[in-house]
């Protein structure tokens, strides 16, 4: 691949690289990159917000990359807590699968589904004993978790942060240990979600994954992201 081509590759429609620099040598390197792209089915349906990444994920994928499409059946259970003023009401494991039944194919519009490797989070976090968990959250402090904004306008406003909402980044990281993530594709808004996955990918000896990050769609209101739990989105079956 040609220098022009890496820069529209690392540019367009892209807010920020974390870390550029890396990813660069990496695809002037090569290497065949394992590209991680996770979503929780909090609807049955993706939004067009979702096809923003998913563009940038056909691009590597035509680049010769692999596209590794994880669905985050486990974690959709009780939900990401990003950008919540409120914790989310926690789900059981079939109404979550029921969920995600169309996702492969409507992602399908935009990537190659054959080519595509299609992965779901409880094949680890259903087998994952409770010592093990323990172990992954030790690596953690209950202060560097709760830095994000959201908690602490809950804080400020006094409501409830669930001790399930905090170790939520911590397992989404550990999906990029799992998967051996090399680069992960995301809206602007899953940022500090992913930076956990370099943390935890260090530590098990892998190479950190580098994060590359999107403009967020405004939703149907006018006002906030597009977002599945909020309802205010246009389905890509639309």
């Amino acid at each position: 691949m040609n220098q022009k081509k890496i820069d529209e590759l690392l540019t367009k429609g892209v807010e920020e690289v974390v870390v550029k620099k890396s990813l660069e040598e990496k695809i002037k390197s090569g290497q065949k990159l394992r590209i991680k792209h996770g979503v929780d089915p909090t609807s049955p349906d993706l939004h067009i917000g979702y096809a923003v990444v998913y563009h940038k994920l056909r691009e590597f994928q035509e680049a010769g990359h692999k596209i590794v499409f994880l669905i985050g059946d486990f974690t959709a259970r009780f939900g990401d807590p990003t950008d919540k003023e409120k914790s989310r009401t926690m789900k059981d494991a079939k109404e979550v699968r029921k969920m995600s039944e169309k996702y492969i194919e409507q992602v399908g519009r935009i990537l190659d589904i054959k080519k595509t490797e299609i992965r779901y989070n409880s094949e680890w976090y259903d087998k994952m004993s409770a010592e093990e968990l323990l172990k992954l959250v030790s690596s953690f402090t209950v202060a560097r978790l709760l830095e994000r904004d959201m908690f602490a306008k809950r804080m400020k406003e006094k409501k409830e942060i669930q001790a399930h909402e905090i170790i939520y980044p911590i397992l989404q990281g550990w999906d990029s240990v799992m998967l051996k993530s090399d680069l992960t594709v995301i809206g602007t808004d899953q940022k500090c979600n992913e930076l956990q996955g370099r943390k935890l990918q260090e530590e098990v000896g892998q190479r950190p994954q580098d994060i590359m990050s999107v403009p967020l769609l405004v939703g149907t209101d006018g006002k906030i992201k597009m977002s599945q739990s909020l309802g205010n989105y246009i389905s890509l079956n639309d």
